[in-house]
């Protein structure tokens, strides 16, 4: 039946009394399989860290671009990685630089983001991941 319209007899369960098998056009179901396979992949959305680094001397205007960019990230869905780094005697004053990774956090909403890691002295910079409500 297969040979006289010109298509394919494909077995889709062999294992079973009596086999089930299939008479269609190969090339099309592989076509279309492919084709809900890579529309598939266009809609999922992997989770990126970004990372947004600031010294503690900061000015207000490059402070609040910092601020605007991790906001931008997280309402992408994406993780924030807020790095404060420290440079040769900087690293006496650690304390300000968790004042202000600290200030940064607050300038989120509590329900809107979850803090991930908190604010830590990771060799000469202070690291915190924050991430979007939904994420975990």
């Amino acid at each position: 039946m297969a040979k006289e319209k010109g298509l394919d007899l494909v077995v889709v369960s062999a294992n079973q009394a009596p086999p089930v098998a299939k008479i269609l056009d190969w090339g099309k179901y592989k076509y279309e399989i492919e084709k809900k396979a890579k529309e598939a992949k266009k809609k999922q959305h992997t989770v990126d860290v970004k990372e947004v680094k600031m010294r503690y001397k900061i000015d207000v205007h490059d402070y609040e671009v910092r601020l605007k960019a991790a906001k931008k990230f997280l309402t992408a869905g994406n993780k924030v990685k807020v790095v404060v780094m420290l440079r040769g005697r900087e690293m006496q004053h650690n304390h300000l630089a968790m004042e202000l990774i600290q200030k940064f956090l607050a300038e989120f909403e509590e329900d809107t983001i979850v803090l991930e890691k908190k604010p830590a002295l990771e060799g000469k910079n202070v690291v915190m991941v924050i991430a979007p409500q939904g994420s975990k």
